[in-house]
């Protein structure tokens, strides 16, 4: 009974992906879309409209491809009754008003040209009809990088001898990590804080909603427009307080050097700002499970361990959070997850820009911004078993099932 069901669900979801395998290893570019196909545009020139007159018909011939040739190419078409061929081309072949041309192979970016000499009939007694009339049609022969079955590694070669890939890759490591780690701990404090009863708790986990449910276009913006280095307002607050002397360009700086206790490093300031903007706009979803696992566990628990002496810090690292391992590790999992897929939010905040290029990001500039699917394709496989083998480790030896 489920059978249809489930062959459905799964060629929704293994078709884009065995799609995303073939595409990466092959050398496709957006023009590859179109396979390569000869394209003609019809002319007339001279006097139509004196019957008797000469004029001439061409078929201007290209090849739509830049890399591919065209072979077996043919023309055919249909000249009106009221038109007279008087020379043809030695391709072409006139059957009664049948005319029929074989071009031959067309190398890329190839042109050719059929030109026939026509009158128009004498007995014609109205207005001659255009040989534009019948649309000529075309035919060929070409090889499709798309479709062929010809692969290569070379997509993934190149990929892995960039060390800008490598570069890219720790950002989205950092950029996934941090993301995550301080989403949840955002959401433990919440969810710690707004579990005990007060005037108002309500409304507070009301607002506390407001950065997932939010547009992430709206809440890009107002952080745009909040840190920007000439009238945000974060800049204007840190100048009047005199932290800072000039304002802090947080979305395209990509480091500045910070001298603590005489150690100097370069912290990267673009990236940080996008984990923090990660970890603010994702913490609701962690504070909503966790609060729902606190308000299941037993309050006799924490009543015997106040009982007993133990501080509020001894009950929650002895109660709560071993009551809360397992609802973190499936928040860690899924947040780890969604944030090294995450592109929305690093693409309308920085662009990839200033060190905060992701492997998400990469995949768009290398497909679209580059013309070059076929990369963009093969670091998509790479984002994929990435995620693959981090999911398999969880479940080996992090997961533990209930018993």
């Amino acid at each position: 009974m489920l059978a249809p069901t489930f062959l459905i669900v799964l060629a929704i979801v293994l078709f884009p992906l065995l799609a995303n395998f073939w595409i990466s290893l092959k050398p496709v570019s957006l023009a590859d879309l179109r396979p390569p196909r000869p394209v003609v545009s019809e002319r007339v020139r001279g006097d139509m409209q004196t019957p008797g007159a000469g004029f001439t018909i061409s078929y201007r011939i290209r090849n739509s491809s830049q890399s591919t040739e065209i072979t077996q190419v043919a023309l055919s078409d249909t000249i009106p009754d009221e038109i007279e061929v008087t020379a043809i081309d030695e391709r072409c072949r006139l059957e009664g008003q049948k005319l029929d041309c074989i071009i031959g192979d067309l190398p890329a970016r190839a042109r050719d040209e059929i030109v026939l000499q026509a009158t128009t009939s004498p007995e014609i007694t109205t207005a001659p009809v255009s040989p534009r009339a019948s649309k000529p049609e075309m035919s060929g022969t070409a090889q499709n990088v798309l479709t062929s079955l010809e692969f290569t590694f070379d997509n993934f070669i190149r990929l892995f001898d960039s060390r800008e890939f490598w570069a890219v890759f720790w950002v989205t490591i950092s950029y996934t990590v941090f993301g995550t780690i301080g989403a949840l701990l955002l959401g433990l404090f919440a969810a710690q804080l707004l579990n005990t009863e007060f005037f108002g708790r309500s409304f507070l986990r009301g607002i506390f909603l407001f950065p997932y449910v939010a547009p992430v276009i709206a809440v890009a913006f107002t952080w745009v427009i909040l840190l920007d280095p000439f009238s945000g307002t974060l800049n204007a607050i840190l100048q009047r307080m005199g932290l800072i002397e000039e304002g802090i360009n947080f979305f395209g700086q990509r480091a500045a050097e910070v001298n603590f206790f005489g150690l100097s490093f370069e912290f990267p300031v673009a990236l940080a700002t996008v984990i923090a903007f990660e970890a603010w706009r994702y913490f609701p979803l962690s504070f909503l499970f966790i609060l729902a696992r606190m308000q299941s566990i037993s309050t006799d628990m924490y009543e015997a361990a106040e009982m007993d002496g133990a501080t509020p810090l001894q009950q929650f690292w002895h109660i709560s959070l071993p009551q809360l391992l397992g609802i973190l590790s499936t928040l860690f999992l899924l947040r780890f997850i969604w944030t090294f897929n995450k592109f929305d939010d690093i693409f309308l905040l920085t662009g990839g820009a200033a060190g905060t290029r992701t492997m998400t990001v990469d995949v768009y500039e290398q497909g679209f911004a580059l013309s070059n699917l076929g990369a963009g394709a093969a670091v998509a496989v790479v984002i994929f078993l990435m995620l693959l083998l981090f999911a398999i480790t969880y479940f080996r030896f992090v997961h533990r099932e209930e018993m």
